[in-house]
């Protein structure tokens, strides 16, 4: 077969990345499998997670069973590095970093073309749920893929054009049931895998446990009310998370909520829920996918969390110091430092960034 329609498919053992390599090859491509090695046989896993020995195991067998070589790739130090740290280091910050944005800016893709250019291999590919496609002015667009309930184009949009014009992501042309269905008609053992819920080197979603064990001392602090006032003690900053309510200990005559955080002096601030809603966004490391950065504002849709719909909003062109601001219509609720702003112009990622600040009102740049 021709080697311009080979493609190294990134797999991860679940039904997704298996249908992702079957697709390409009902497609007349040639896909060679193969799976980075992200963590130390000593970590902890659950079975919630990804990238556990099982994992492994199961993404070889579908390789062989699909007819195909597969390869496994060592980043686990480069993965302790660009993405552990960074969580640690956000965390001590005060932050709330995103992981598996920062595992697919620093690590997975690049990780994926360096593979494949060693390979002689010109496309990549990977099973995530959205769609790449080349504009009218030739730029290479991440979009959304067509099934909303499972997109997943939010966790990838620090992808660059050099990523994208390689890239193939068939799976994002489908809805999950079909997607198993694909993988049942072929005989895929992982057909009905349970999809990975966890962060993979956080089983169970103990951050403050992995914090201590990675030498983040929790030091006890005051929660204060937005006046200052004392309202009781808390266990350490990395326990809590904006918006929490449940386990805080502490009671009013109304609901309080983690509304923020100051490193500086330890303390947890409570206060009610209105207090959580923010219309203006700040964004740094702000990576522009589908356009140019722009000039003028623009109307866009966009969200701070993947969790969340999407709402109406006004993008506007960075400032002197590349960040970037979107005023929602809307306030949102909890939108949190560490986490990721994305913007879309309909199906279209325009681009994300990390979030930096929230505001209620703010002065034009």
């Amino acid at each position: 077969m021709d080697s311009e329609r080979k493609v190294l498919v990134g797999m991860s053992g679940g039904v997704d990345s298996t249908a992702a390599a079957l697709l390409l090859r009902k497609g007349g491509w040639e896909p060679v499998g193969c799976m980075l090695s992200l963590r130390s046989g000593g970590e902890e896993a659950g079975r919630k997670s990804c990238c556990t020995l099982e994992d492994a195991e199961d993404a070889r067998a579908a390789a062989a069973r699909l007819g195909m070589d597969f390869y496994m790739f060592n980043f686990k130090n480069l993965f302790r590095e660009a993405v552990v740290e960074d969580f640690i280091a956000g965390y001590r910050a005060g932050r709330t970093p995103n992981p598996c944005v920062e595992c697919n800016r620093r690590v997975k893709f690049d990780a994926l073309l360096r593979r494949a250019d060693d390979l002689g291999i010109p496309r990549v590919a990977t099973g995530h749920y959205a769609r790449v496609d080349q504009g009218p002015d030739g730029r290479w667009r991440l979009l959304r893929g067509l099934d909303r309930r499972k997109d997943q184009s939010y966790f990838l949009y620090p992808l660059a054009q050099r990523h994208l014009r390689r890239l193939l992501l068939p799976v994002g042309e489908f809805g999950k049931e079909q997607i198993r269905a694909l993988a049942e008609e072929a005989g895929l053992v992982n057909a009905r895998k349970r999809d990975s819920q966890d962060i993979c080197f956080l089983p169970g979603g103990d951050y403050p446990g992995f914090l201590e064990k990675n030498g983040v001392t929790l030091v006890q602090g005051d929660f204060v009310d937005q006046a200052g006032r004392v309202l009781g003690r808390h266990r350490g900053l990395p326990c809590y998370t904006l918006g929490q309510r449940r386990g805080l200990g502490v009671s009013g005559p109304e609901p309080l909520y983690v509304v923020g955080k100051d490193a500086g002096r330890n303390a947890v601030i409570l206060g009610p829920d209105q207090a959580l809603y923010s219309r203006e966004v700040w964004a740094e490391a702000f990576n522009w996918v589908s356009l140019d950065p722009i000039a003028a504002p623009l109307r866009v849709t966009g969200k701070t969390r993947y969790s969340q719909g999407e709402a109406a909003a006004t993008l506007y062109p960075p400032d002197s110091r590349g960040m970037v601001r979107a005023v929602f219509d809307e306030p949102q609720r909890a939108v949190t430092p560490g986490q990721s702003v994305v913007l879309y112009l309909g199906d279209a990622v325009v681009g994300g960034g990390i979030i930096a600040e929230a505001a209620m009102e703010r002065n034009s740049q």
